[in-house]
């Protein structure tokens, strides 16, 4: 058994091995997932893997071992000390498991990677996610305006962040 990288009440997470990557490419193909997650061929999960740039996590329930998502972070070696929380995604919903494992993501951000600033991108009609991250305490940046291409035609992106002195406020409220 592998030792996680952080847990909570519900989860845990773990560095991402090769031997999972199918559940990986199976998890990022799936309901939700299409619209608002691009779909990576193995190779490119598996260069995340091994990059010291970026760290890819799987999302598991604590008490089944069973995973049930991923997270991808990257620029862990910025020396601006900024990091990009490119994509988390979750086939178990409803079930908080998205706020649980954000908070997750948060702690290993600013309390591990001593990031200085967290910063991610959504898509506009995403909002599920949108109302977590708000929740979660990130600031809204910006808007790309129709900045992706996609079967379901122009998209635009609004662009968050949080920076660490904001996180060091919200985590007390997230106990």
């Amino acid at each position: 058994m592998r030792i996680p990288i952080l847990e909570s009440d519900k989860l845990l997470l773990l560095e991402t091995a090769y031997d999972d990557l199918d559940t990986v490419l199976s998890i990022e193909n799936s309901g939700d997932a299409k619209k608002f997650v691009y779909a990576w061929p193995k190779d490119r999960h598996l260069m995340a893997i091994k990059n010291p740039d970026e760290a890819h996590l799987l999302i598991q329930e604590k008490s089944t071992g069973e995973t049930i998502g991923y997270a991808l972070l990257s620029g862990l070696t910025n020396e601006d000390q900024s990091i990009e929380f490119r994509r988390i995604t979750l086939y178990k919903r409803g079930l908080g498991y998205g706020q649980e494992a954000l908070e997750l993501i948060q702690k290993l951000c600013f309390d591990q990677y001593n990031c200085h600033r967290l910063w991610l991108d959504v898509f506009e009609d995403n909002q599920r996610a949108l109302h977590l991250y708000r929740k979660m305490g990130f600031i809204q940046e910006g808007v790309l305006r129709e900045c992706k291409k996609s079967d379901f035609g122009y998209r635009s992106m609004i662009i968050m962040s949080m920076l660490a002195q904001e996180y060091d406020k919200v985590k007390f409220n997230l106990k």
